[in-house]
Formats: C-alpha cells, sequence, structure tokens
C-alpha cells in the first residue's frame, strides 16, 4: 500500500498554521494586545485656524470615523458653541529641501518634511494640551530622469508621514481624561 502525500501548497500551509500556535500562545502570555479604538473625554469638537490643510482634513475625517462630531471654523456660531473643545490648528504644512547635489549642481537627494503645530482647549479657555509641534521628516533620492515617478513617491510620502501625524495626534486626544 502506497502512502499519499499532501502537496507541498498544503504542506507549507499546515507547517504555518502549526508554527502560529505557539507563536500566539506566547503573545497571550506576556498581555500583548492590538491598539483598539480611542476613548475620548469630549464628544464634539471644533476646528479653528488651518483647518482646511491635508493633515487636517484627515484628522477630521479619523476622528468622524472615532465617532466624534467635527464642527468646521465655518459652521454656524450657534453650532460652534455646542462643540465641548477647540483644537486650534496652527500650523499644517509640507516641505521640500534639497540636501544634495552632484558636482554639476544636479539635485540627487530631497528632504520631505511635514509640519502640524496644534493645541486643545476647552471652550472656558482651559488649555488641556499645550500647543505641540509634530515634525517628520524623511529623505528621498532624486533622478531628472524618473521624475514622474519620483513625484508619484514623493507624494505617497506625503500621505505616509500624513497618517502617522493623524495618528499622534489621535493618541495625544484621547490622552485628555477630562473637560
Amino acid at each position: 500500500m502506497t502512502q499519499r502525500r499532501l502537496p507541498l501548497s498544503s504542506r507549507r500551509a499546515w507547517l504555518a498554521a502549526a508554527g502560529a500556535l505557539p507563536m500566539a500562545a506566547v503573545l497571550s502570555g506576556c498581555g500583548f494586545t492590538l491598539r483598539k479604538a480611542p476613548k475620548f473625554a469630549f464628544e464634539r469638537i471644533r476646528f479653528d485656524g488651518n483647518w482646511g490643510a491635508p493633515v487636517s482634513r484627515e484628522l477630521q475625517n479619523a476622528l468622524r470615523s472615532a465617532g466624534l462630531s467635527v464642527i468646521g471654523a465655518n459652521a454656524p456660531a450657534e453650532q460652534q458653541r455646542q462643540a465641548q473643545v477647540v483644537l486650534n490648528v496652527l500650523t499644517d504644512q509640507r516641505e521640500r529641501a534639497v540636501v544634495g547635489q552632484t558636482a554639476t549642481g544636479q539635485v540627487r537627494e530631497l528632504q520631505l518634511r511635514t509640519r502640524f503645530r496644534f493645541g486643545l482647549k476647552a471652550l472656558n479657555g482651559r488649555v488641556l494640551l499645550d500647543d505641540a509641534e509634530i515634525v517628520l521628516e524623511r529623505d528621498i533620492s532624486f533622478s531628472e530622469t524618473a521624475a514622474l515617478a519620483k513625484a508619484a513617491e514623493e507624494e505617497s510620502m506625503f500621505e505616509d508621514m500624513q497618517g502617522d501625524i493623524v495618528q499622534q495626534v489621535m493618541r495625544r486626544l484621547a490622552a485628555v481624561k477630562s473637560i
């Protein structure tokens, strides 16, 4: 009688599943848990300042996704008074600087920066989060022969930094325990 063997792909899947079980046991024993959605001490937030810039817009979407009511600076005065806290966006900008050149003066390396400065206050004026600035930098090589591809890569890096900043701001807003 001949013994039937599983196809190679099935054996790999079985080995991967068998290896995942001990890893799950180790991770659950150390207290590891996946990050959960943040809980906020407020339900309604008003944006002031530079609220229409890229990071601000993504932050507003993230706050809405977390179940908060977001009130823009252009909302009627009555609606603005319903906010519990005010997020003042002081700076929301992208920067691009040349950091490397060839001997002939051609650009070889760029540094991309995203700068976001904000503060959080209660409606009564009490400061909940002092003004803070988050600056992220990424280096990128540059080639004039691949300018379109580098422009797409640059935009992708800016969007990645933007997402990182939004997550940092969300964690800082969730750290506020009372208003």
